[in-house]
């Protein structure tokens, strides 16, 4: 049985957001709060101290990006707090600054995209402990908009295929497995795809992220 854990709900519909209490208190876990918009989401948190936050993108009182900010605000104020983006839809721009800093416990999922809700819970419970779950939807939009790039052309397709595998939050292990490799091929291709894309070892920035998220050359 996984741990307990403390979550924010930031939703405007009520409807999805008691139901969404319902079906994570039903598992053990326990909702602190439920917001209907992302004005006050940074206090709450605050306040509640919660292991993860779950976010919907578009939110009162315009309905475009509120929520996407509020879970960037987040990310700077309280790093300790996993933070789940759970919406109808990718918001690329600012997709890629929730994630530039790192993507440790940063997760992206897609409402339509979610058919079990096993895998929403374990999906929510990686986040909270530092991991990371993105929609494979959600990482075709973001390389999407970077394949334009002459750098990623470098890229043989095996390589892509790994980098895909790795911005969905996969360990080498898991990438290995789901390719059919051996890890240490993995390690290769990984090493590669930094090479070519011009990533040195660095203490302040996530390879494996910028890899993926890079849009502006």
């Amino acid at each position: 049985m996984t741990e307990s854990l403390r979550i924010v709900i930031a939703e405007d519909s009520a409807i999805l957001r008691d139901g969404l209490a319902g079906l994570l208190t039903e598992r053990g876990h326990e909702v602190v709060a439920m917001i209907g918009d992302a004005t006050t989401l940074s206090d709450v948190v605050g306040l509640h101290n919660p292991d993860v936050a779950v976010v919907d993108v578009r939110m009162p009182p315009s309905f475009t990006d509120e929520g996407l900010l509020a879970a960037i605000e987040l990310r700077r104020k309280y790093p300790m707090t996993g933070v789940l983006v759970f919406s109808q839809w990718v918001e690329t721009r600012y997709a890629t600054e929730l994630l530039a800093g790192g993507a440790s416990g940063v997760g992206y999922l897609l409402k339509d995209r979610v058919a079990d809700v096993r895998d929403f819970v374990d999906a929510l419970h990686r986040v909270a402990t530092g991991g990371t779950a993105l929609d494979p939807e959600v990482v075709s939009q973001l390389m999407g908009a970077s394949r334009q790039q002459d750098s990623l052309t470098r890229l043989t397709p095996r390589e892509r295929e790994v980098l895909e595998l790795m911005a969905q939050g996969l360990s080498n292990n898991a990438i290995a497995t789901s390719l059919s490799v051996t890890e240490r091929a993995v390690e290769k291709h990984i090493g590669n795809i930094f090479t070519k894309l011009d990533l040195p070892p660095s203490d302040t920035h996530h390879r494996r992220v910028l890899a993926v998220l890079r849009l502006k050359g």
